[in-house]
């Protein structure tokens, strides 16, 4: 058979199968692709015009517009997606974006309206097997297969979210500890043991031999992470018993809820859900309870801890954050992404006088590494980087990635782990950025990509600065238009379990007190991503943190929601006047602000540990604490499975917007009701933001008063 003959065979079953006579992919242009090397006349159909936007105001009145807009509640599709973006720097740049024509974000968005399926949204599709895609409604009840609403609906809740999820943050995790690992065996590598008492620490829970050298110490404790990943799916995690609260322990010992090797209870789940396999949807979401528990412990905690142990634990400081960080004649390197184990030997080196005076003589006054995302959130944090000469500070959220690559001023753009949106090549393109994969997880079209290697950082972290020099003296040679945003906001950071017990003396108790008193009604966690949704755009985020603090609700944030937080200065302490009097005074006499930033979305692992402290001081159950766990513009699937988490620790847990789930109400019975009567947690979905305030004062208040508290 001819290479024709195979095409036109393809082509016949494809008509077969859809019923008509042509398909999609015959209609794709040069344009509809992201791979770069297809649009070779970009700069000529791309116009940008950096002189014809309207410039957003100096920070102090845009925080007076911020607070004015979203009182007005006009945050629906008319005016989208202005009326959603209160980040001043993407409200100039995405101007620029749209004027020029370019895909992007806010409006790719607007595109798929008319074209979202509702069985989609509601978790009524499938397409595991050949018989389908099968699409389940009123009339049509259950798949080919013979699968009804409810299992298909939990089946993709598990398959689709929280298997993808729960395996990306234990991944991380095992990277982080091969890292570790390599900096025990390999000093050569620029990897350094920073914090050798948080390591002591842990593998003292962990059972381990503290009484050698530190060295070997990181290698055992790194080997120990990584076996208990490896081990089978029936043989119970060491890292759930050395670190999950005793009475949570024996809840989900007594419920089945006690999780294996987190590899294999992924592979476990993932098969459980083959076609004709499992039909059971409460089994389905109890194993996905199941998948939270390891996610936790096997992933967000144990990442933070080894993270930390290499750049250093958090510390609380003013820094700024935004766009207004990058500067025209520097050589600017952003890294973005969730894991900041190359970005960090590289700031150090950038931090040397011999790379500040390499990027002189190419005709810049310095070298800068600047945080994006999550990535960015963690290296603000940590002391062991965010106080370096190389370190340029926090750009931003997710959402804002394609413009930030549009002020022309980016020499270099290196991601690692998720949150590096696809159309980033033809940007580099425009823009003449250079793209840097930093790990073979994630590789997008025409971009170079490294393999990770973390025994070779060093050596690595010196190409990527050396790619970024060459490309700044591409950048001045060329001469290229540039504009950047003014715009940064003060904002403290570096909260966690320890920097914030240090800070009250060294103990919970006054915190307990102002809890118990009053003045601190309790705790939210916002945490997660931002979206470009009518209504959300990071606008939702503020709606609600505003109102908790009115409240007297103190707020943790983590994740994306930590950028809206700096750049509507929930996180500067003096929102404290934005406060309900009992949290005003508090944050007044510590000197904090009233949002707390933990950093990335990752770092739920370390505020799932400070709530574990506070039940221990407090001597009950997780389940009883005056705290709920809010994603108010949740977007992907570790979202889901760090929601799994928090029902296995009986928390609250506010998603929006709605999950797939509302297809079947077994499925919404179960997890918003019967989860909560096993002890564990539940979830609640709500997008109007004054509802959801009242739903977390409500709850917080319910446990208020179960502690015995006025």
């Amino acid at each position: 058979m001819s290479d024709k003959d195979i095409k036109d065979s393809y082509q016949r079953s494809a008509e077969r199968m859809r019923g008509d006579d042509t398909t999609f992919g015959t209609k794709l242009r040069n344009e509809h692709s992201n791979d770069p090397d297809t649009h070779q006349d970009i700069h000529n159909i791309i116009k940008v015009d950096y002189n014809v936007i309207q410039k957003s105001p100096p920070m102090e009145d845009v925080h007076k517009w911020q607070r004015e807009h979203i009182s007005k509640g006009d945050q629906s599709k008319e005016g989208y997606p202005m009326n959603v973006i209160i980040d001043p720097a993407m409200r100039e740049m995405y101007q620029v974006v749209h004027d020029s024509g370019m895909t992007n974000v806010f409006d790719r968005f607007s595109q798929q309206q008319p074209i979202q399926c509702k069985f989609c949204i509601e978790g009524l599709s499938c397409q595991l097997c050949a018989n389908g895609p099968c699409r389940i409604s009123e009339k049509v009840p259950r798949g080919t297969c013979g699968v009804d609403a409810h299992t298909m609906v939990a089946r993709n809740f598990v398959y689709r979210h929280v298997t993808i999820g729960t395996s990306a943050n234990i991944f991380h995790c095992h990277q982080a500890a091969r890292t570790l690992k390599a900096a025990g065996e390999h000093p050569e590598s620029g990897l350094k043991i920073r914090d050798q008492e948080k390591l002591k620490k842990y593998a003292d829970m962990a059972g381990l031999n503290i009484n050698v050298p530190i060295e070997k110490l990181a290698v055992d404790f790194a080997d120990w992470v990584m076996n208990d990943i490896h081990a089978p799916f029936h043989v119970p995690s060491k890292t759930v018993e050395a670190y999950a609260p005793t009475k949570r322990k024996e809840l989900w010992k007594r419920l089945g809820l006690f999780p294996g090797g987190g590899y294999s209870e992924v592979a476990y789940a993932q098969t459980r859900c083959m076609t004709n396999f499992t039909s059971d949807p409460v089994d389905f979401l109890l194993n996905s309870v199941r998948l939270g528990v390891a996610n936790e412990y096997q992933g967000l905690l144990l990442l933070d801890i080894i993270q930390e142990i290499l750049m250093g634990t958090q510390q609380i400081a003013m820094k700024k954050q935004n766009m207004g960080l990058l500067k025209e004649n520097m050589v600017n390197i952003v890294t973005n992404g969730h894991m900041p184990l190359l970005a960090h030997v590289a700031i150090e080196m950038a931090s040397s006088d011999e790379w500040q005076q390499r990027a002189k003589e190419a005709g810049a006054e310095g070298i800068q590494i600047l945080g994006h995302v999550c990535e960015g959130q963690q290296l603000i944090n940590y002391e062991g980087t965010h106080n370096q000469k190389g370190y340029g500070g926090q750009e931003g959220e997710w959402l804002s990635q394609e413009y930030l690559l549009a002020t022309g001023v980016v020499d270099m753009f290196m991601f690692d782990y998720n949150c590096t949106v696809a159309t980033m090549p033809l940007y580099a393109k425009r823009f003449g950025t250079k793209l840097l994969s930093t790990h073979p997880v994630i590789k997008l079209q025409g971009t170079e990509t490294l393999d990770f290697v973390p025994e070779k950082m060093k050596e690595q972290a010196a190409k990527a600065l050396s790619m970024a020099i060459e490309y700044f003296k591409d950048r001045k040679a060329e001469k290229r238009p540039v504009y950047i945003p003014p715009h940064t906001s003060d904002c403290m950071v570096g909260f966690s379990t320890e920097s914030v017990k240090a800070a009250l003396g060294g103990s919970f108790d006054p915190l307990i007190e102002q809890i118990a008193n009053g003045n601190i009604r309790g705790i939210a966690t916002i945490v997660g991503c931002t979206t470009a949704r009518y209504g959300q755009g990071g606008s939702n985020v503020f709606r609600i943190a505003q109102g908790l603090i009115k409240n007297n609700i103190l707020v943790l944030s983590g994740g994306c929601t930590s950028s809206v937080m700096e750049y509507t200065g929930l996180t500067n302490p003096q929102a404290a006047d934005e406060c309900g009097e009992g949290l005003k005074a508090v944050c007044k006499q510590l000197g904090i602000p009233p949002v707390l930033s933990f950093g990335a979305c990752v770092d739920i692992g370390k505020m799932t540990q400070t709530a574990k402290e506070l039940a221990d001081a407090l001597n009950v159950d997780t389940n009883k604490l005056p705290l709920v766990i809010g994603a108010p513009e949740y977007l992907e699937q570790k979202a889901v499975a760090d929601a799994c988490t928090a029902v296995a620790l009986g928390w609250l847990v506010h998603v929006a917007p709605v999950p797939s789930i509302t297809g079947s109400d077994v499925v919404v019975k179960t997890l918003t009701e019967t989860t909560e009567t096993l002890g564990l947690g539940k979830v609640v979905v709500e997008m109007d933001a004054e509802k959801t305030i009242q739903i977390y004062v409500d709850h917080i208040e319910k446990k208020r008063k179960e502690l015995g508290l006025s």
